[in-house]
């Protein structure tokens, strides 16, 4: 029997410059993810851990008797966990199995929560949280596609406009104008405004003056900008 992977490797051959994926299925018929890498294939599993192996973090969070105090070496599985986590949700929003980019992206927010809460060490605590503002933006973003795909125009830029208020709790206002993926999430809503309707005028016209009324004046401004580009 040979173990030469060459025969299977020139069936799908690498392309440089380009992120390949796709989907596949197992002997017993449940999904798996395929990543072409330039050694060779990566593949995941779809449901549960990526390896196949058993969640930490589920174990940490369902086991009752599990004293909420991480050492070092539990912390270091939870980051190894994570890793592995994020390469699977960049495959899946790649394949547009945008649902499963969310589920991955709120099992490693939970993964910053607890080390953040119960590490022993400083280190432990901090070590993934400036990751933090990354992982939210791409479950916002597949949020926003998801709704996209159902073609719920309003419903995505509500869901980017309470991402971007996330984003502002959590860098700061002055930080936000500095932020990547503050930058990606207006450069998405503003794509979005100019899909609207125009029977969308009416509701944020009247949006801006309840706005005004208020002297909401930052949602005014935002308003204002929308309405700018129903024009346009």
């Amino acid at each position: 029997m040979s173990h030469d992977l060459s025969e299977f490797l020139d069936e799908w051959p690498r392309e440089q410059g380009t992120f390949q994926v796709r989907e596949v299925r197992g002997t017993d018929g449940r999904p798996l993810i395929q990543v072409r890498i330039d050694m060779g294939i990566a593949q995941m599993e779809v449901v549960g851990q990526p390896d196949g192996s058993p969640s930490i973090l589920d174990r940490l969070e369902h086991d009752d008797d599990q004293p909420m105090s991480l050492d070092p070496e539990t912390c270091q599985e939870l980051r190894s966990e994570a890793i592995l986590v994020h390469h699977r949700y960049v495959a899946l929003f790649r394949l547009k199995q945008f649902e499963g980019v969310v589920r991955d992206v709120q099992h490693n927010l939970r993964i910053l929560d607890i080390c953040g809460r119960f590490a022993e060490e400083e280190r432990d605590r901090t070590a993934m949280e400036h990751l933090r503002p990354q992982i939210l933006t791409m479950g916002i973003r597949a949020d926003a596609e998801s709704a996209l795909a159902r073609k719920q125009t309003r419903v995505a830029m509500d869901v980017i406009d309470r991402g971007l208020a996330e984003l502002t709790n959590i860098l700061g206002p002055q930080a936000i104008e500095h932020s990547n993926e503050v930058q990606l999430l207006r450069g998405m809503r503003d794509l979005l405004v100019r899909r609207l309707p125009p029977a969308q005028r009416v509701e944020l016209e009247q949006r801006l003056a309840e706005a005004l009324e208020k002297e909401n004046y930052e949602l005014a401004a935002i308003l204002r900008d929308e309405l700018k580009m129903l024009k346009d």
